[in-house]
């Protein structure tokens, strides 16, 4: 029996934004996708596995080592090959770095790189970050490979400084993922 929702894999990593996850998780259900989370440890000093578990109505996964949802089951492998889209947002420079390397060392890194399905990416970092040449060569990098990006904007930051490094609004993320998916 084929599945009538699509399945988003959605990353989250150790930004200040990580708590527009719950928002995003919220507005892709509204839509009818099927979400599941994958956090970086980092991502859980910004807001919870069980925030982001109670909204999203699945399990959050963040253990490499973990066993998956059946003793057979490898986590990475059975993510990526259920995602029919993997949204890394927000997304800070690491992993950006981290995938565009072809680094494989955290969950959310390997099921990137494990999976066939679109990935798009959403940046949330300070301005001088976003703007760092290695940065913007890591992005550059993953957009000849297929990788999509959404944003950053421009705005008020963290840090207090103003510039190009926000994450966009969560509905244009929503937008874009169901307009390339659906």
């Amino acid at each position: 029996m084929a599945r009538q929702q699509k399945h988003i894999v959605l990353g989250v990593t150790g930004s200040i934004a990580a708590y527009k996850a719950a928002e995003i998780i919220r507005q892709l259900q509204q839509k009818k996708f099927c979400v599941s989370v994958i956090m970086t440890e980092a991502a859980t000093k910004f807001i919870t596995p069980l925030t982001l578990a109670a909204l999203s109505k699945n399990q959050v996964y963040g253990d490499m080592f973990s066993q998956g949802h059946a003793a057979w089951h490898i986590n990475h492998i059975s993510l990526a090959q259920d995602a029919d889209a993997m949204v890394i947002a927000p997304a800070t420079a690491n992993v950006i770095g981290k995938v565009a390397c072809g680094i494989a060392d955290d969950l959310l890194t390997c099921t990137a790189l494990a999976t066939e399905a679109p990935i798009f990416i959403a940046p949330a970092m300070n301005e001088k970050m976003y703007r760092n040449k290695i940065v913007q060569e890591n992005i550059a990098k993953l957009k000849r490979h297929g990788v999509q990006f959404i944003g950053p904007a421009k705005g008020s930051l963290a840090c207090g400084m103003e510039g190009e490094g926000r994450l966009i609004a969560v509905e244009e993320i929503v937008k874009k993922i169901r307009i390339k998916i659906s």
